[in-house]
């Protein structure tokens, strides 16, 4: 199957009621809604998207996040009492054909007048555990590889859904996403795979410096912060 947009999606950030008496509220925009017709992407995001949480969300290196359509069955199979719909992980664009085995860093697909080049796997944060009351979410997204990527804009444009994803090139066959996210979640860290993975200029800034710190220092944070807040 040529790779495909199903479907697009927008959001802008919502305050959520937490849980519990001593329980704070919570902002985010992981609720998308439908587009219908073309929508124009730039370089740090689609119109009509926002971020709750611009330092760890949106900017150019994360300007778009895609999923793979192929992957909702799965969850829809393995989780009780939910029906995940396309967009139900954040995702921007649902995308078939491709997920994070056969997808590359670096690799640069045509979607109607834009130009995406794919920047990183999507780190799950627990916002996405609390958007569906699934409490270990975020951790099965970890721990599974269905993360989801992060695309950079090359060239700005308008796209809409049933559009061809088109790889146009492929830069580092060797680095897929699923690999990276080994990488990065690997225990024990396997320090020539780090400077391997950070030496790619193509991937993310945020990532190449996680990697090269903790190449040099032997550590990195915790994501027990990312994975489960406060």
């Amino acid at each position: 199957m040529s790779p495909r947009i199903e479907s697009i999606q927008i959001g802008r950030p919502q305050q959520f009621d937490g849980e519990g008496e001593s329980a704070k509220p919570w902002t985010s925009a992981i609720i998308k809604m439908n587009v219908l017709g073309p929508v124009f992407v730039s370089r740090t995001n689609l119109t009509g998207d926002e971020q709750a949480d611009s330092k760890h969300h949106g900017g150019p290196d994360k300007a778009v996040l895609a999923y793979a359509a192929s992957h909702y069955p799965t969850w829809n199979s393995e989780i009780e009492d939910v029906e995940f719909p396309a967009g139900g992980f954040g995702e921007n664009l649902t995308v078939s054909g491709i997920d994070e085995s056969c997808c590359c860093i670096g690799d640069t697909f045509r979607v109607g007048q834009c130009l995406l080049q794919v920047s990183q796997p999507r780190q799950p944060c627990w916002k996405l555990s609390k958007r569906w009351n699934v409490p270990n979410l975020s951790v099965l997204v970890q721990k599974t590889g269905r993360t989801g990527w992060y695309l950079r804009v090359l060239e700005e444009g308008e796209i809409a859904a049933d559009m061809p994803f088109e790889l146009v090139e492929r830069l580092h066959p060797e680095l897929t996403l699923s690999w990276a996210s080994s990488v990065m979640y690997a225990k024990p860290r396997q320090h020539e795979d780090d400077l391997r993975l950070a030496s790619c200029p193509e991937l993310s800034e945020s990532w190449r410096t996680n990697l090269e710190t903790r190449a040099n220092r032997g550590k990195s944070p915790s994501d027990a912060k990312r994975l489960f807040g406060t």
